[in-house]
Order: C-alpha cells, then structure tokens, then sequence
C-alpha cells in the first residue's frame, strides 16, 4: 500500500485529530481541489425566484439542538417528522436550479448539503461518527462524501460534487466552509436556520465569527495558536499560506483574540474532533 494511503488511514483513525509542529504551507493535505463543473454555471440573474426552504426551517426547528457549549447538534436519536426532511429533499431535486439568480443558487446549495449530510446520519444511525458511514466506493472510500445521494434535474451527485465542484470553485468564498456541515463536534455549526438569498451575507459572516471564536476553531494558550484542520485542509481557500490563514482568522476574530493573532504572529499546529454532533448522546 502506498505510503499516502497508509499515511491517510492513520490519520482518519482516530475520533481527534491533532497535529504538532510547524503550520504547512501550500494545498490542504488529502482536501479535494475546486474543480468548477461547467453544468452547473448557468444561471440567470433576472430572476427573482425563490426556493421554498421552509421545511428545513421547521425540521431545524423541531430536531437541533444549541449547545451551552456552543455547539448545535441534532438529536439523531430522538429526530421527529422525517417525512419533513425526505419531502424536502425531494423538492430540491425537482428545482430548475439553472433558472435562478446566483443568489437563490448559493443557498439552494448549501441547504442541500446540510439537508442531505443529515439524512445521511439519518440513514444509518447510531454511529460515532459520520466517517464509520462507508456508502462511497475506491481507495478513498472513508465516510459518505463520494456516495451518489441525491439527483438534482436529473443529475446524480455526491456531497463532494456540491461542495469542491459547485460551492467552492463556483462562488470562490471561503465562508463557504462555515456554511456547510459534516456532522462532526469539530465543524462549524449546522446553522440553526435554512439559508436564504436576503441574509445569506450576514449568516456567512456570523459563521465566521462564531467558529472563529470558538476553541473549536481557534485556541491560544500562551504563546501556541491550534486551529481547526480546515484552515490546512483548504488553506489555498484562506490565503494559501500561513500568512493568509492568520489574516482570515483576524479579519473575524473579536478584538482580543485579534491581537493575540497578530502578536503571535504564527501557528503552532491544527484539531479537528471527529465525533458525531449528536444532541442525543
């Protein structure tokens, strides 16, 4: 077996990841790239049609759960009205997704995703941990991300295909990963509401600032700054090198946290705990 490989498995191996050392520069090591899939850029900036994400609201509503931690979760085990959830889905893969201003696309695409990474734990519920969820096929087959869930307009995709195809190549913001959620402690918060093209800019910014001010995402104890491994994952998404995460995490850390940041000036290693953020636990 290739050393990469091993190298992966060892890594996704334990329910929290944590790496020492110096912070590494260039691409996010095992995070797919943003390769943009033409079928999806066609939109139409006349429209003033919207998606009716009203079920996902209610769904929310009535099954996630806000943590005195900080944290939402969804109580798995105790989910009522799945109907809501699957009739949702279902109206998603129905939408004329081209027809809709690039507005309207950015959160029918997140909400897909949040939606769909539920059902998902949903679906084969009670786990640890959305990575003991094996559904994808090939070498690199850990968790569900490159399962076929969901046709959209006749189009099946994967959890991989709206997040590094549409989101991230086609909106080029790197909010994005504050928006969408992978069911683990070390994410960024499910948001409590369905996204809507109105309040879209002001959930992408709280989502940055909550994550960002959480330990979860930052943690600085004396001298030593640990951070979420997404900003490795994707650091060509935050700057491309060290420099540019620090910069990112300034721009929405408070004000005391923004000091030490730029006093500090540098990043001791990276934590991400993958254990399911499950209310119900």
């Amino acid at each position: 077996m290739p050393s990469s490989v091993i190298a992966r498995r060892a890594l996704l191996g334990s329910g929290l990841v944590l790496a020492l050392g110096a912070f590494r520069s260039g691409e996010g090591l095992f995070a797919p790239s943003a390769e943009p899939w033409d079928r999806w850029a066609t939109h139409n900036p006349d429209s003033t049609a919207t998606v009716d994400h009203g079920p996902w609201d209610a769904f929310l509503d009535a099954n996630l759960i806000v943590g005195a931690d900080g944290i939402n979760r969804i109580a798995y085990g105790r989910v009522v009205d799945r109907a809501t959830l699957d009739r949702y889905l279902d109206a998603l893969a129905d939408t004329a997704i081209d027809t809709l201003a690039r507005s309207e696309q950015l959160v029918f695409w997140i909400n897909l995703y949040n939606a769909l990474t539920v059902r998902v734990v949903l679906d084969h519920y009670p786990v640890a941990s959305i990575r003991d969820i094996d559904i994808a096929t090939g070498l690199f087959g850990d968790g569900p991300w490159d399962a076929r869930l969901i046709a959209v307009a006749g189009q099946d995709l994967t959890l991989n295909d709206i997040e590094h195809r549409i989101l991230r190549p086609l909106w080029r913001d790197a909010r994005v990963h504050y928006a969408v959620n992978c069911a683990a402690l070390g994410c960024p918060n499910l948001a409590a509401t369905a996204y809507r093209g109105a309040t879209a800019e002001a959930m992408l910014k709280d989502g940055a600032r909550t994550y960002i001010n959480h330990p979860r995402g930052v943690a600085v104890n004396g001298e030593a700054v640990t951070v979420s491994r997404i900003y490795d994952w994707y650091i060509e998404d935050f700057g491309g090198d060290e420099a540019g995460v620090i910069a990112h995490l300034t721009r929405y850390a408070a004000p005391d946290m923004a000091g030490r940041l730029e006093a500090i000036g540098r990043l001791a290693g990276t934590a991400y705990d993958w254990a399911l953020s499950d209310a119900a636990a």
